[in-house]
């Protein structure tokens, strides 16, 4: 097999996989899980066309300011595909004692199958330019900076590259994640399991809306009541607050979020999206990440598709030196362990913070099928 070796970056810099010890991913049915943090915030465009319009989003004394270059545009949120895969393997790894690393080798395969897209050629070429968006997509943030450090500019992936045999054929990358993101995956406070069929949300918005109702509505019987304005600062959306407003709508009327209901309420001229879980677990699933989805589907596969050139023929570890990850990686484990683990939201949007939790108060009845 021949292999790209690590070179210098742009700007003469070494690039980081010279000084990273290499996470190989030998499997691709992590159960999906996304890091809190981004699923409450603007961090991607909510279209698939290209966005240069930077997002500048300031709440509860944290700012999140996202650019992306004029030739590839901003990461989207099918792009964000490609963090939450590498969230999940990172925690599934340490869930079974693996010592992981930011700097991560993987076939296209993998990735493709593990978030529910087919494996041929054009989905290929669709997953490099995602890297090449997440590569350019430059994100200035104060989220979980301490008291010495006041704002953090990184991009989704520092480096990425292909590994092909003599012939050609790609059947490996690599890839540096930011070290922004990798601390937030394992901590495991910051990390949440989420719904397989997640992937196939084939909406920006709609695929948003999955992400903010697991965070904040998660499992709570109540759920969570958002003003539409609030929501549509929050989205980073360029659509006007009515057409977005109307996008909600229409997502109520379908019911297409996995594992959650939603309700357009109105008090008074306020418009208001009432979201509430489906199926309640009988048991707490926020308390660490226990390798379940939350709604017992199985992980999502090709969707019948054929195999392709780009899946790899033999097992993948063999594409470079080494045969195996790292020793438990034990140190690591004890202190995320110790860690406040499923500490509820305390905030419940724009407008809300003050009203008590009970739909009753507003004013509202409850959703067809809900209890007392």
């Amino acid at each position: 097999m021949a292999s790209v070796m690590p070179r210098r970056g742009r700007q003469g810099r070494e690039s980081e996989r010279l000084r990273l010890d290499p996470f190989v991913i030998a499997g691709s049915d992590a159960s999906p899980r996304d890091q809190r943090d981004l699923m409450e915030r603007p961090f991607f465009s909510l279209s698939k066309a290209k966005r240069v319009a930077p997002i500048l989003y300031e709440a509860g004394g944290q700012s999140v300011e996202i650019r992306g270059l004029a030739e590839h545009g901003m990461a989207t949120i099918w792009d964000a595909d490609v963090l939450i895969w590498a969230a999940s393997q990172i925690v599934e790894a340490e869930n079974g004692g693996l010592r992981t690393s930011r700097f991560l080798r993987f076939t296209p395969y993998q990735l493709l199958t593990a978030v529910g897209r087919a494996t041929g050629a054009r989905e290929y070429r669709l997953l490099k330019a995602s890297f090449a968006r997440l590569q350019s997509t430059v994100i200035r943030t104060t989220i979980r900076n301490d008291e010495h450090w006041r704002r953090h500019q990184f991009s989704w992936i520092n480096e990425w590259e292909e590994r092909t045999t003599r012939d050609g054929r790609v059947e490996g990358m690599e890839c540096v994640l930011p070290d922004w993101f990798y601390r937030g995956v394992i901590d495991r406070s910051l990390v949440l399991t989420i719904d397989p069929a997640y992937f196939r949300l084939t909406g920006g918005i709609e695929r948003w809306l999955y992400r903010v109702a697991r965070k904040h509505a998660g499992h709570q019987p109540q759920g969570w009541l958002f003003e539409i304005p609030h929501l549509h600062e929050k989205s980073g959306s360029l659509a006007r607050v009515s057409d977005f407003a109307f996008d909600l709508r229409r997502i109520a009327a379908r019911q297409s979020l996995p594992g959650y209901r939603l309700a357009i309420r109105h008090e008074g001229r306020r418009n208001l999206l009432h979201i509430r879980p489906l199926n309640l677990p009988t048991v707490p699933v926020d308390d660490g990440v226990d390798g379940h989805g939350i709604s017992g589907a199985g992980t999502i596969g090709t969707s019948g598709a054929s195999l392709s050139g780009f899946q790899a023929h033999e097992p993948q570890l063999s594409l470079w030196p080494e045969t195996r990850n790292r020793a438990p990686n034990l140190e690591s484990n004890l202190e995320s362990n110790f860690l406040m683990l499923g500490r509820p939201d305390v905030d419940r949007g724009a407008g809300a913070a003050d009203r008590p939790h009970d739909p009753h108060a507003y004013g509202l009845s409850p959703m067809p099928g809900d209890g007392p």
